[in-house]
């Protein structure tokens, strides 16, 4: 009896293997990559004592370890020990992620991978076989999009190192960063991508402005400079979102959806230049950041559009959450999200 389970246990994982083959390629592909990078990373006190890194970078990990600490014994966030290794990319980034889209209707295209489900994103640590991704989704007639990563969660898997090009970022935004990658590791939604992103994106901001405090004080210009910043953020993502729900509403047209395709790409791409040239009249600190190079830059597509909704479409459902169900208790927010899983 036991021999005839084995065996068909073992014909079951074959045809899996089978059908998901080119999944199990990518997983020990990526699998690769992220062991290389763990095994070239150094704990954080060897950095501190290696004398080719500036003292401004080592004060940069240090206060990561302030942040670390901040996110675990004043938010609640999960205890771990990500970020107490350094790895150096030399300048150079070492992850790539592909997204793609509808041309016509903004609908992420998604890839399924085990455990995680749904997910409108690839990672790739090979950058020729992202472009590979990339030009697939093209050939395929979705709109793409193939963009360098900052950082990243493997969601308790291993322990994630800080990345030298971490340490270019100023307190508030590398607080931002911590926090935000470290409530991945804490709260993670299978199949449920856009809700973890706007999570991660509002502890994220939000645990930054109260780390900023605690350490610099409220008049402090490392608090100025990230509320500033952030205030900037808000209003440019709420107007790209007001932009994805016109974009919405001009693939919804029955007289846009019969149109032939040469109409279809004009209208398009009239709307997303008139989105982009709108910019010149928000209220910004910082308004060159976010002006479009209408001369050397192609427009974006529908792809970058879906990024907002990724990460900022429900910032003000948590913000008013926050407020309404937790007396703007973060901390308390975060533990019932947390039992939302």
């Amino acid at each position: 009896m036991i021999l005839k389970v084995l065996k068909w246990t073992g014909i079951a994982f074959l045809v899996l293997l089978l059908f998901n083959f080119n999944m199990v390629i990518y997983g020990l592909e990526q699998l690769a990559g992220q062991m290389q990078i763990i095994r070239k990373s150094v704990p954080v006190e060897l950095a501190l004592r290696d004398k080719n890194l500036p003292d401004s970078l080592k004060q940069k990990l240090r206060l990561i370890e302030e942040i670390r600490l901040f996110a675990f014994d004043s938010l609640g966030l999960k205890r771990n020990s990500n970020y107490t290794t350094f790895y150096n990319q030399q300048g150079k980034p070492v992850l790539w992620n592909v997204t793609g889209c509808e041309p016509f209707r903004l609908e992420a295209y998604h890839w399924w991978f085990p455990l995680l489900g749904n997910v409108s994103y690839k990672g790739f640590f090979n950058k020729e076989k992202a472009e590979k991704e990339f030009q697939r989704l093209k050939n395929k007639g979705y709109d793409a999009d193939l963009s360098p990563v900052s950082g990243w969660s493997t969601l308790g898997w291993f322990s994630d190192p800080v990345l030298s090009n971490m340490l270019r970022r100023r307190e508030g935004s590398l607080a931002e960063l911590i926090i935000h990658e470290l409530t991945h590791g804490t709260i993670y939604l299978k199949s449920s991508v856009d809700l973890n992103e706007n999570l991660a994106t509002f502890v994220g901001e939000q645990g930054a402005v109260l780390f900023l405090n605690s350490k610099y004080g409220e008049n402090s210009p490392q608090l100025k400079q990230y509320l500033n910043y952030k205030s900037d953020e808000e209003t440019y993502g709420r107007h790209i979102l007001n932009g994805a729900m016109k974009l919405d509403s001009l693939y919804a047209l029955p007289s846009f959806q019969v149109l032939p395709l040469k109409e279809k790409l004009a209208l398009k791409y009239d709307l997303i230049a008139n989105v982009l040239l709108a910019v010149h009249d928000l209220p910004l600190n910082n308004k060159k950041v976010y002006l479009h190079d209408f001369l050397n830059d192609p427009l974006p597509d529908n792809t970058y559009f879906m990024s907002y909704l990724r990460y900022r479409k429900k910032q003000d459902v948590f913000s008013d959450k926050l407020k309404t169900e937790y007396s703007g208790s973060l901390q308390d927010f975060i533990k019932g999200m947390k039992e939302q899983e």
